[in-house]
């Protein structure tokens, strides 16, 4: 009996962890501040008179500044975070921290977290430092008897921005410079290998973290990635440093319980006027509605290597000029358009290699024409070598008449010798590429004949369902739930394939691909293995193929509304769904005029769609025309030239 009130302690005690450790908290991110941001136009600066009005409307609507001991007890149950938690954070370690933000902070009592890079501050006074590949003053910089005295005060903490990856490094054939803590050094020919990398990471975070240790006394915790991008990999040896908290630029609120290796945080640039300040901080990171262009790979790629960078440089035109967010840009080879990867555009282990074109097009996608760029995958159609062990364990149908049924020719989602082999594939495109999304591919579906496969007899046996195709189908209640088994199996691959993927990538969100049938008619979900339910449960977005040619619709417009409303029948389901029309008629291989598919956008986004798109993007004939397109589909107010 004494034993009891011990018990009842503890489970308090294990309650007010788990209810402090839920609370959530905000990043803020700031870099320079100047008196008049006019002077020098730097995007990411905010003026002093913006970042007293900041400061003040955070202290008077009851916002309360923490530091990261706040975020620890809190996710040790030894305290709870206040009510409208926020952190101040602030890159690059400008000398104006000091003259300008330091004072602010000791005013206000304020936190902050500022993150050093080594090279900038180890450089000698009066001499220059490279800095967004411009040479710069030192004195631009914090000195370390700055750094010393707030951090001294307790107001300061000191991240390490590293020592020297705020910049970028070759990391493809075509010379593009990406961000050096996330890029693999393209040098000679070859990419640097996974070994090299981390033992270049390592020792550049090793270096500054020292560096820090020697000039404050105390190594930093904390890392906030270079350029906002980070992956499981570089937190896995910041980790391993002494360094377990980390910070890149995805925004939104973090729990204490969550991840503290990938806090986001929420930029702030362009000196915003205090209502905009206010709704980042209320609100978080804005997801703007997406305008989305799928984009054929195999239209850029030309054995001419001038005549790839016209079709580059139209394509990267076209999408400037279109004002659109969003890329899917196929990473794989399909020129005969059969939907099986037979070759990709990437080096990797397991396929031929059509031409390393993928990393080129989607950073400049990125930095010219600022689209967000998905890598656009097939999920299981890879038409591996006959030499590889997962070649022929394909997914099988007990149907006789599967061969004429039109399916993608796929590799068998139950077997582990296949999901090792395209996880390796999808790690390879990580490694060599930067992006911001995963799309997957329509062909991630199974049927209600599919899958017979040895691997797939014994997924059923797993399942404790009969191994007999004819009772399956024939019992209703059995069909459903081998249905269910097999979308919550691919749903499960395909987070499977991201999780690889974000091992060595950033903030990526994920997209799948889905046919509108089952969203029209949720019974016939078994003979897709495809549920609108569970992908707006499982991915950021789903792509419906809003294709009314494709499905034979009589009248495509009626059919359009009939999906929509579908869709929107379902709460909180247009935020996460993106509508893609069709701007080509497959059965009989001519454009659809783009008067028609600048109708059915509008008449889209009347209905309450709120992403919306289309495929294919023919940018070298110019269809859609761009003209009549883009009012339709531009994010601008006034979609003008």
């Amino acid at each position: 009996m004494k034993l009891r009130p011990i018990l009842l302690l503890l489970l308090a005690l294990a309650l007010c962890r788990d209810a402090f450790a839920d609370a959530a908290f905000r990043v803020i991110c700031y870099h320079g501040v100047q008196e008049d941001v006019r002077v020098t136009a730097d995007p990411f600066a905010v003026d002093t008179a913006a970042l007293v009005s900041q400061f003040s409307w955070l202290r008077e609507n009851g916002y309360r500044v923490i530091g990261m001991d706040d975020v620890i007890a809190a996710r040790e149950g030894r305290r709870p975070l206040p009510d409208r938690a926020v952190m101040l954070t602030f890159d690059d370690g400008y000398r104006n921290l000091y003259t300008k933000v330091y004072p602010l902070l000791k005013l206000f009592g304020y936190k902050a977290i500022v993150a050093l890079t080594g090279t900038w501050l180890d450089a000698d006074e009066g001499r220059t430092v490279e800095y967004d590949g411009k040479p710069v003053p030192r004195g631009h910089f914090l000195s370390w008897d700055q750094v010393r005295e707030m951090t001294e005060s307790g107001l300061v903490e000191i991240a390490s921005h590293s020592y020297d990856l705020h910049r970028g490094i070759v990391a493809n054939p075509q010379g593009n410079l990406i961000p050096a803590a996330v890029a693999h050094r393209y040098d000679g020919g070859d990419y640097e290998d996974q070994a090299a990398y981390v033992a270049r990471i390592r020792a550049d975070l090793a270096r500054n973290a020292s560096l820090i240790k020697a000039h404050t006394g105390r190594a930093p915790r904390i890392v906030a990635w270079p350029y906002g991008r980070d992956s499981g990999t570089l937190a896995e040896i910041a980790r391993s440093l002494g360094m377990p908290y980390g910070m890149n630029l995805g925004g939104g609120a973090t729990s204490p319980s969550g991840d503290l290796a990938r806090i986001g945080r929420d930029l702030v640039v362009y000196n915003p006027p205090l209502a905009d300040f206010v709704a980042l901080v209320e609100k978080g990171a804005r997801r703007d509605p997406r305008r989305v262009v799928h984009v054929d790979l195999d239209y850029v790629y030309d054995k001419d290597p001038a005549q790839q960078q016209k079709n580059l440089d139209a394509l990267v035109e076209r999408i400037r000029r279109l004002r659109v967010n969003t890329v899917y840009l196929q990473a794989y080879s399909d020129p005969d358009g059969n939907g099986v990867a037979a070759a990709l555009y990437f080096p990797n282990r397991h396929l031929p290699v059509r031409a390393d074109l993928f990393s080129h097009v989607a950073w400049q996608l990125k930095t010219r024409s600022l689209a967000d760029v998905y890598a656009w995958m097939p999920v299981l159609a890879f038409e591996l070598p006959s030499g590889n062990p997962a070649a022929d364990t394909l997914v099988h149908s007990a149907d006789p008449g599967a061969s004429s049924s039109g399916r993608y020719r796929r590799l068998s989602p139950f077997s582990s010798e296949v999901r090792d082999v395209i996880g390796e594939i999808y790690e390879d495109l990580a490694r060599t590429a930067r992006f911001d999304g995963l799309l997957f591919h329509d062909d991630a579906t199974l049927d209600d004949f599919e899958d017979v496969s040895e691997a797939g007899r014994q997924a059923l046996a797993e399942w404790g369902l009969p191994d007999s195709v004819d009772a399956l189908r024939s019992d209703p209640a059995l069909l459903k739930r081998w249905t269910e088994r097999k979308t919550d199996a691919l749903i499960g691959f395909t987070h499977e394939l991201a999780d690889r993927v974000r091992k060595h990538q950033g903030v990526m969100r994920t997209a799948r691909n889905m046919y509108a049938l089952p969203v029209l008619e949720p019974e016939t979900e078994s003979r897709f293995s495809q549920s609108l339910p569970a992908f707006l449960a499982a991915y950021d977005y789903t792509a419906i193929m809003a294709m009314p040619l494709m499905e034979g619709a009589a009248k495509p417009d009626l059919w359009l509304e009939r999906l929509v409303r579908a869709v929107a029948a379902r709460p909180g389901a247009l935020p996460k769904t993106v509508f893609e029309l069709q701007s080509l008629d497959w059965t009989t291989r001519t454009p659809v005029p783009a008067a028609t598919l600048a109708r059915q956008l509008v008449k889209l986004q009347r209905l309450g769609a709120v992403n919306v798109g289309y495929y294919p993007d023919d940018f070298i004939n110019d269809h859609p025309a761009l003209g009549t397109i883009r009012p339709a589909l531009s994010m601008q107010s006034f979609p003008r030239e």
